[in-house]
């Protein structure tokens, strides 16, 4: 979860983020 609060700073990289941790 962490690692989202570190993704969010990235613009458009949460997604990628997001479907890692779907997946």
């Amino acid at each position: 979860m962490q690692r989202l609060s570190g993704t969010r700073q990235s613009r458009g990289f949460t997604l990628i983020e997001l479907l890692v941790v779907i997946a």
